[in-house]
């Protein structure tokens, strides 16, 4: 989403980098540049000339000008700066502290994907907090709604109000607290009605029913694809109910990104969570300085960290960490590699979140590299046998023309594959002279991970390792990735 911002911000910043020293009147030109780059992102303009005027304030002091490194303390300025405008270093969790059943109010309007986004914060909350949690649908305008919530409840294995026809939506509400209570619920999940436009009926209904629930969390779901016209159905909405939280679907667009960046301005509302794909488990709780980290280029190497967490096998990756140690890799363990890397979010997902890949990424897209590459390499591993797999020296140039012609792809894919895997293994032999994991460890322990321009992943903290670095910035990416997915 945050692409075309990123990419302005960049640039601008990459000048100021450049300088070794600094004028007022620089600093000034390039926050005339991040003024139109963040109005041709569609931010507000209020929120802009805030910005701007507090950003332009804080840099051209004397600290900063006269500092040994003034383009990067005036690209941490602005960093710090995009992560108050987006709400703060803490992000907004929801409030659960009260007599169960927790009622959360789920508002909005129509086409925003206010259901699915109830089905996946029901998930999340069975999943991550150990909650029991019931669904009710009050939609009895839009046909088949009360239906999409329950098939929605099966998929995520999410208790749903019975459906009963001609129950009016305060009536619906009634029943689900009292089917709550006797059922011990610890959250209640209401989704209300949607409109195409806001208009009184749908705002009186909103009001009857948090009348009638007294919901702790009154949450705005809202699309970030409809641009600024997301902020005015925000104010409309705070104008009626006294919302707790906004929700911002589709964050995975191409939108460019203005809503999302005025919302919290705009409404004094936290962003509490952002949807971030079509899957039932795409959503994740929205961390302003992370948000801020990807559009200043810097990465996110938390939310790595956590997606490997969540899907990772623990007694996997106990195997393959020993397996590690003693400098073995074979096509099993990159078949493993690749699966993991799919369940992450693929490598377009990936790269964006390391520091200093924007340009590797944007590479990645210019040269058609799809994430579907992934499944054609995993085709070529499963068209070998079991013998190949652990022995892959056994190649020879008949068993690629096999294993090619069973995969569906050409002999150069298959020697590009075992290229590859050549290269992960002699890295992973090279950790072995290193002492094995324990060396690894010991040495990144070393590395300086504050003394970045932003006060993480700085310069030097990521050690560069025969194999793993190439043309891809050094980041642990075999040299000829960029080859081996040109298709």
């Amino acid at each position: 989403m945050f692409d075309s911002l990123s990419d302005r911000l960049g640039d601008v910043f990459g000048k100021l980098r450049g300088r070794g020293a600094l004028k007022e009147q620089d600093v000034r030109d390039a926050m005339r540049e991040v003024r139109i780059a963040l109005l041709e992102a569609d931010v507000a303009l209020p929120v802009v000339r805030r910005f701007i005027d507090s950003v332009t304030e804080q840099a051209i002091g004397q600290n900063v000008l006269r500092s040994v490194t003034p383009g990067q303390q005036v690209v941490k300025i602005v960093n710090d700066a995009l992560v108050e405008m987006l709400g703060g270093d803490t992000p907004a969790d929801l409030d659960l502290a009260a007599t169960p059943p927790v009622v959360i109010l789920m508002v909005g309007l129509q086409g925003s994907g206010k259901t699915t986004t109830t089905a996946k914060l029901a998930k999340l909350l069975k999943e991550k907090q150990a909650k029991k949690v019931l669904m009710a649908s009050l939609d009895v305008n839009r046909p088949a709604a009360q239906e999409q919530l329950a098939v929605l409840g099966e998929q995520v294995g999410v208790a749903t109000l019975p459906i009963i026809a001609g129950q009016q939506p305060t009536e619906i509400a009634t029943r689900a607290l009292q089917s709550a209570k006797l059922q011990a619920v610890d959250v209640l999940l209401l989704d209300t009605a949607g409109r195409l436009h806001v208009d009184q009926a749908l705002m009186d209904e909103m009001k009857a029913v948090a009348a009638i629930s007294s919901p702790k969390e009154v949450l705005l779901v809202v699309d970030a694809l409809t641009g600024q016209d997301a902020v005015n159905v925000a104010q409309s909405f705070a104008g009626q109910v006294e919302l707790t939280g906004v929700i911002l679907t589709r964050m995975d667009g191409d939108a460019r990104g203005g809503a999302a960046l005025s919302m919290r301005a705009v409404t004094g509302k936290p962003i509490k969570f952002a949807g971030t794909g079509e899957k039932i488990d795409a959503i994740e709780p929205f961390h302003p300085a992370r948000v801020a980290g990807r559009i200043l280029g810097m990465g996110d190497i938390v939310s790595i960290v956590e997606k490997a967490a969540a899907t990772i096998d623990a007694e996997e990756a106990e195997r393959m960490a020993e397996r590690m140690g003693k400098g073995q890799f074979d096509m099993n363990d990159l078949r493993t590699q690749l699966r993991q890397m799919q369940n992450m979010g693929g490598i377009g997902a990936l790269a964006g979140m390391l520091p200093g890949m924007k340009k590797a990424k944007a590479a990645m897209a210019s040269s058609g590299v799809q994430d579907k590459v992934l499944v054609h390499m995993e085709a070529i591993i499963g068209s070998m046998t079991p013998k190949e797999r652990s022995r892959p020296e056994l190649l020879n140039a008949k068993r690629k023309i096999r294993i090619a012609n069973g995969s569906g792809t050409q002999v150069q894919d298959v020697n590009k594959l075992i290229k590859m895997h050549q290269e992960m293994g002699r890295a992973m032999k090279q950790i072995k002279k290193m002492g094995g994991l324990k060396g690894l460890a010991a040495m990144f322990g070393k590395g300086d991970f504050g003394a970045g321009p932003m006060g993480g992943m700085g310069g030097g903290a990521m050690p560069s390792l025969p194999g793993l670095g190439g043309g891809m910035g050094g980041g642990g990416l075999p040299s000829n990735l960029g080859d081996l997915l040109k298709k």
